[in-house]
């Protein structure tokens, strides 16, 4: 059994973790919109804190918090209408890059495949952020990969 981790008073999670999300909301929505979302990402935080029962992954939570308002400001402003294809000169980060590929994934394999192949994060910090098992986390990530290899064969 795993035992619990104590969480931090929330100013100081806040001093540990906010460099590295408003770092990440930049390079995916920009410096103007990156402000909004950082801030509406830590005020979700503030409102869940006092629920958390356990401190172990509280990197990967807030960084779930970050990647879901990054990804609904994202659909919120996408265009209507046709656009044609542009290349990219200096490449999207690879979490960029993911979201429109696993829009139509399952919530959790979505989110499994972006907090792991667009983050980078274990499979353990990706359970935490799910609320799931690091077995579930693994099958959820495997799950959504095997959907998009599937897709990519149809089209």
């Amino acid at each position: 059994m795993m035992q619990a981790v104590a969480i931090p008073p929330f100013e100081r999670f806040y001093e540990a973790n906010r460099d590295a999300v408003y770092g990440r909301l930049v390079r995916r929505l920009g410096r103007q919109r990156a402000e909004d979302a950082f801030q509406e990402t830590f005020l979700r935080a503030l409102r869940g804190y006092p629920e958390l029962r356990n401190g172990r992954h509280l990197r990967a939570w807030v960084f779930t918090i970050a990647t879901r308002i990054a990804i609904d400001e994202t659909r919120r402003r996408r265009p209507t209408g046709d656009l044609p294809e542009l290349a990219v000169e200096d490449g999207l980060p690879p979490h960029a890059e993911l979201g429109p590929l696993t829009d139509d994934l399952p919530p959790k394999e979505r989110a499994a495949v972006v907090l792991r192949y667009g983050f980078d994060l274990p499979y353990d910090e990706i359970a935490a952020a799910l609320g799931s098992s690091e077995d579930a986390a693994r099958q959820a990530a495997s799950s959504g990969v095997r959907r998009l290899r599937e897709r990519s064969k149809q089209s």
